[in-house]
């Protein structure tokens, strides 16, 4: 091709793209032909740059809002999931055609782990009350856990791209920060306005909290690390600052304990106690609450204190179980939920169908002011009591055994790598884990992308290091 003919080529697009948005601006009202440029440039990214567009997707995530038709009852957060569906297809079609996907990684344990709970989502699919809602929800799962581990785990073979990926998540989060802090001091800061004030980017206050804290000890690792340069460690001192901040605004108390017991076992980690130890602790614990657990509730149950904005009435409501009605209807939903496995304790009721199966597992004497028989107001409100119910008790124990496969390769990462940013990662990413999977015992956020992009991108980044960078290569 001549210059000549590549130059009138440039002229003739150019005048096409201007005249059509003439006409799209004058004749329509509409502005959407700018964006064309951008949705060129990004399909060529799909094809000679997928690694980008995964970190594209992450910057985008904080920011991307949930646009839901209630006619159809569907809902998409745009434009992360179309972004996430092409790569969810064009991986399929490069794997039926190129046959050259990584056999390490689908030999790995957390790998293994994750397609056995998701055959089994399948097939608890084909068994369900709703099928349309549980392949719904199945492929919702996939198209988060393909492009984000599958896709991922390759991405994280340059190191510094695991680093790059917390950024590309963080720094949007902050501007979402700034926009719910100036929305909230227009109340006062109170707490009630502090369930929403981070719409339209979160849904509401739990979900913003679960990721703020779950960032929080990435940045706390990078800023007293002494394998960061020293400018990397004053800015990720200050986006700790900001995330702590934004997480005692944000008023969401199962991430604050979750932090509080991620904290105790950071300190763990650092000090080797011995697994046996953990053990015997843990197994007195239960045994003491067994022989006090009628004392230990009565107590429970005299504890009247509310929700509140003071900060110290807000952390004494965590144990009201007698009168807050946020504590109440978590109770009422798992109480839903295990009767719902004790009728269907094998294949479940069906992966996603909890909200709209739970209404009549509900009892009266347990139901609050914030109860709903409409399945319109959440899930199981857990990451493993909704799979008990959805899937039965498999359901629930695949469920764990990633988790547990996940916290074992972590650990031996940090405990064999050579590599001090190695070390660094596994353990910031795993303690980051931890707090999203202790507040999963209150709350379950992984059917949206907000949580599982980092989710299923730090378990991919764990994944790539055990794999890749757990044992230094010689350099030649």
């Amino acid at each position: 091709m001549t210059d000549k003919l590549k130059t009138g080529i440039v002229y003739l697009v150019t005048a096409l793209f201007i005249a059509l948005n003439i006409y799209l601006v004058v004749k329509k009202q509409e502005y959407w032909g700018f964006l064309i440029p951008l949705a060129i440039y990004v399909a060529i990214l799909y094809i000679i740059s997928l690694d980008k567009i995964l970190l594209l997707i992450t910057f985008l995530t904080p920011l991307a809002i949930n646009m839901m038709d209630f006619e159809w009852g569907i809902g998409i957060s745009i434009p992360t999931e179309p972004l996430l569906i092409g790569v969810f297809l064009l991986f399929i079609i490069k794997v039926i055609f190129e046959h050259n996907y990584d056999g390490k990684i689908l030999k790995h344990p957390v790998t293994i782990a994750i397609l056995i709970n998701l055959a089994w989502i399948f097939l608890t699919g084909l068994t369900s009350q709703l099928p349309l809602v549980s392949f719904k929800f199945l492929f919702a799962r996939l198209w988060f856990v393909i492009p984000m581990f599958f896709v991922a785990i390759p991405l994280f073979k340059k190191e510094s791209n695991i680093s790059l990926f917390a950024w590309m998540y963080a720094l949007p989060l902050i501007i979402v920060i700034g926009y719910t802090i100036f929305n909230h001091q227009r109340f006062g800061f109170d707490e009630d306005s502090g369930h929403w004030v981070m719409s339209p980017f979160y849904n509401d206050h739990t979900a913003y909290g679960a990721i703020l804290a779950m960032f929080i000890p990435v940045f706390s690792g990078f800023a007293i690390s002494t394998v960061k340069k020293p400018a990397t460690r004053l800015v990720s001192l200050a986006v700790t600052c900001i995330l702590t901040v934004a997480l005692i605004l944000s008023y969401s108390r199962a991430a604050w304990v979750s932090l509080g017991i991620t904290t105790v076992i950071w300190l763990i980690i650092l000090m080797k106690i011995k697994f046996k130890y953990l053990v015997v602790t843990f197994l007195s614990l239960v045994g003491l609450f067994y022989l006090f657990q009628f004392e230990i509730i009565d107590r429970l149950e005299k504890n009247k204190q509310d929700s509140s904005a003071n900060f110290l009435e807000h952390i004494q409501s965590i144990s009201n179980i007698s009168s807050d009605a946020s504590n109440l209807e978590r109770i009422n939903r798992w109480q839903s939920a295990i009767r719902m496995f004790n009728e269907r304790p094998v294949f479940g009721f069906g992966p996603g169908t909890y909200q709209f199966e739970y209404a009549p597992y509900q009892r009266s004497k347990e139901k609050t002011t914030i109860s709903t028989n409409a399945g319109d107001r959440g899930n199981a409100h857990s990451e493993y009591f909704g799979p008990l119910a959805e899937s039965g008790l498999l359901g629930m124990l695949t469920f764990i055994g990633v988790v547990l496969f996940i916290i074992i390769t972590a650990l031996r990462v940090y405990k064999e790598a050579e590599n001090k940013e190695i070390k660094l990662l596994s353990l910031v990413l795993l303690l980051g884990l931890f707090t999203y999977l202790l507040h999963g015992i209150m709350n379950n956020f992984l059917d949206s992308d907000k949580a599982s992009i980092p989710f299923w991108g730090f378990v991919a980044a764990i994944v790539a290091m055990d794999l890749y960078h757990r044992k230094s290569v010689p350099k030649q």
